[in-house]
């Protein structure tokens, strides 16, 4: 839910900025567009005075052509005196400086004219540039827009999928909490049951030395406080697990007396072993979830002896033994008691 949410809040930035960042561009784009209509202008300008020049440039070429030199020196030549000569030779000199100042603005129009395409031609770069930044910048808003509304329907489903489950929970959860209550009710009388037999029990002081391994598996689940899967509660898991196949062999891990062989709520089909006393107090072993009991109570069996078949009856997710070593009916670890290479 919170990676969900977190998505959606995301998602929502990133629609924001990109919105932010395409407004922004639009904006570079249409400045761009403005001056590059504004240089285009200056450019018509230019390039119109710079026609204008060549225009008059042409006609003093033209004229020169047509012998307007040799009307020049004539005019020099018919001069009457000294006096005229010099008013003569004065318009002249005018009159070519006119010409060169017009050949000087052909020059330098066309100077301003190429600046100016130079300059429309970037500006209308740099629009053009801005026009598809922005064009992207939107069309990565409208990908974030998706994402964001995306995000926001995966939310909305995952809270309506959470809110039924959440139903079905609250509606097991009373049934599954009987279960474990009768469940801890059953090792109550399963402890008092043991602590009977053994009070009536001849059986002398147990010598077999260290137990035999009961099945072969692999160890799944240890002795210990643990939250249960089953009850989903944590409570004191009263044994070690094996994991098997359907059907394993389950041995007796020492000889003595079964003191009890059938069902239990938690434990499914269970079977209890009498070995006699350690240090004067009782010493069981019990054997849980199994698929089949192959022995009966009172029943003397032999270690390495098969008692019975690996199964899940009961309070189990899945095939394996549940084995227990009690004294006078309290559990204990039973890693204390078995081969260290479990084998």
């Amino acid at each position: 839910m919170a990676a969900a949410e977190m998505k959606v809040a995301t998602s929502r930035g990133a629609l924001a900025a990109a919105i932010n960042a395409a407004n922004t561009a639009g904006r570079q784009a249409n400045a761009a567009r403005k001056a590059y209509h504004k240089i285009a202008g200056h450019y018509q300008r230019a390039q119109s005075e710079f026609e204008d020049a060549r225009a008059r440039v042409d006609q003093i070429a033209q004229a020169s052509y047509m012998g307007s030199a040799f009307t020049r020196i004539n005019v020099i030549i018919d001069a009457t005196g000294p006096a005229d000569m010099m008013d003569r030779l004065s318009m002249v000199d005018q009159l070519m400086r006119t010409q060169q100042a017009e050949v000087d603005r052909l020059i330098w129009t066309r100077r301003a004219a190429r600046s100016a395409q130079d300059q429309a031609g970037l500006a209308k770069r740099q629009a053009e540039d801005a026009e598809a930044l922005a064009q992207a910048t939107l069309l990565s808003a409208k990908g974030a827009q998706n994402a964001a509304v995306s995000a926001k329907q995966a939310l909305a489903r995952l809270v309506l999928i959470r809110q039924a489950a959440l139903r079905v929970a609250n509606a097991q959860r009373s049934a599954v909490l009987a279960r474990y209550r009768a469940a801890v009710a059953e090792e109550r009388r399963i402890r008092a049951a043991l602590r009977g037999w053994a009070a009536r029990s001849r059986d002398g002081r147990y010598d077999g030395g260290q137990l035999f391994m009961p099945v072969r598996g692999w160890k799944s689940s240890d002795f210990g406080e643990r939250y249960d899967p089953y009850y989903r509660v944590w409570q004191l898991h009263a044994g070690t697990d094996f994991a098997a196949p359907r059907g394993t062999p389950i041995h007796a891990a020492a000889a003595g007396h079964v003191i009890r062989a059938g069902w239990s709520d938690g434990y499914g089909k269970y079977t209890c072993i009498d070995h006699g006393r350690i240090s004067g107090v009782p010493f069981e072993t019990c054997y849980g979830h199994q698929s089949r009991i192959l022995v009966h109570v009172g029943e003397f069996v032999y270690q390495g002896e098969v008692i019975g078949r690996v199964g899940t009856t009961g309070a189990s997710t899945g095939n394996h033994l549940h084995f227990e070593t009690r004294f006078n009916g309290v559990p204990k670890n039973p890693l204390r008691y078995l081969p260290n290479c479990l084998c």
